[in-house]
């Protein structure tokens, strides 16, 4: 069974999600939380606001304080605009406690961590496209 037919709810999430809302793309042991700007609902896309991305030791057990070194501020990164159907609705009590972490982080994110950022990002967003090529299909 392919990705789009697992997902063949994806027509109708597009018009689930809500600008301003907090959405997650996950893969593996990653997690990409950002903020939606706007469903493009003929295409089924996603134009979303990164804000945080958490690696792998940091989702292993949600009652410990994040390791910040392994949370990433995306806020002053560029936009994404990925199939809907990648993201999901995040919860409240997922989101509130990194929003928390991420305005400590405040001024922090700078020199090599804003690299080590991004670079995460784009490794996140090249192994959703190989491991989900079905999504980008149209």
């Amino acid at each position: 069974m392919d990705f789009a037919s697992q997902h063949a709810d994806s027509k109708d999430r597009s018009s689930y999600f809500q600008p301003s809302q907090i959405v997650c793309l996950e893969h593996e042991a990653t997690r990409l939380y950002a903020e939606v700007v706007q469903i493009i609902e003929a295409r089924y896309l996603c134009w979303a606001r990164p804000l945080v991305l958490i690696t792998e030791s940091d989702l292993e057990d949600s009652h410990q304080p994040i390791d910040l070194q392994n949370l990433y501020d995306l806020r002053q990164g560029a936009d994404l605009l990925l199939p809907t159907v990648l993201f999901r609705q995040a919860l409240d009590t997922e989101v509130i406690p990194l929003l928390s972490q991420l305005y400590g982080l405040e001024g922090e994110a700078k020199g090599q961590q804003a690299i080590a950022a991004h670079q995460s990002l784009h490794q996140l967003i090249r192994q959703i496209c190989q491991t989900h090529p079905d999504a980008f299909s149209s």
